[in-house]
């Protein structure tokens, strides 16, 4: 009897035991920001914001935050790894940065969002749903970016980051609507598109400093022209309140050219920033 009063005590220490230490264990959900389902009249359709916030970010503090605006902005796209190059660059022991705001911009079609009508009659037909950037345009002017301002701590400064068609997009705004943002990144930008039409756009005149950052990988003789070509312009018309560079990455494509570019983009446009 003694024996089995032991054998039980024994085993329900060993339960208590392993209930404690299971106990040890828990799992919490892991935020870097907020994801948002914004209703945007202009488009009429619900678009994903994905936006990371500095550590520390607090709406009760008076600390304003610059904002970068990413095209391609969703979970699977470049949204995880440009935070992760704003994160680091905003370390303190970095400093090549300030802390900022990502503002990720999911797709739903960028082919319909990130170009204007054609009068190629293949680019019509590779992109059946095209020509919508004009719309696209007027929803970050007029919806997204007045969004952010009231929701979120925000200074004046604003980043857009566009690849590919996104950096075609860019480029239209840069032309355009510059007013819309102080720094621009724009990397392997299709700007083949309708027969390179764009590169041959007036572009509007701004008052404001820019800082404008164009890049290209070992993408073939057509993108690598083009990217070229559009430095070439912005150089020849270059005005005294801008900062123009240009990068060539000899060692990447037009698949892994981003991350790098960035990273080169951040430490030219901000190099006489410093964190708050």
């Amino acid at each position: 009897m003694k024996n089995l009063f032991l054998t039980i005590i024994f085993f329900i220490f060993c339960s208590y035991t392993f209930s404690q230490n299971n106990n040890q264990n828990t799992t919490t959900q892991l935020s870097i920001g907020d994801k948002i389902q914004f209703r945007s009249k202009i488009l009429n359709e619900d678009r994903q914001l994905n936006i990371y916030l500095p550590h520390g970010y607090s709406k009760d503090s008076l600390k304003k935050y610059p904002v970068i605006y990413l095209l391609d902005g969703s979970i699977d796209e470049d949204f995880i790894h440009i935070v992760g190059l704003v994160q680091f660059g905003s370390f303190s022991w970095i400093n090549m940065i300030p802390e900022s705001i990502v503002v990720g911009i999911s797709n739903i079609d960028r082919k319909k969002d990130f170009t204007f009508p054609t009068s190629n009659k293949k680019d019509k037909e590779d992109f059946p749903t095209t020509g919508e950037s004009e719309k696209f345009i007027h929803f970050i002017e007029k919806e997204l970016q007045p969004f952010i301002d009231k929701n979120y701590q925000t200074s004046s400064i604003k980043t857009l980051i566009g690849q590919s068609l996104g950096g075609l997009l860019a480029t239209e705004i840069l032309f355009k609507k510059p007013s819309l943002f102080d720094n621009y990144i724009i990397v392997s930008p299709s700007l083949w598109w309708d027969d390179e039409s764009l590169l041959n756009y007036k572009p509007s005149v701004y008052t404001s400093n820019k800082s404008i950052y164009i890049a290209v990988g070992k993408e073939g003789e057509i993108m690598e022209k083009i990217a070229r070509k559009l430095h070439e312009k912005l150089s020849i018309k270059k005005q005294e309140n801008t900062k123009l560079f240009f990068d060539f990455f000899e060692k990447q494509n037009h698949g892994d050219t981003l991350h790098l570019a960035v990273y080169n983009a951040f430490e030219k446009i901000f190099s006489n920033v410093k964190s708050n």
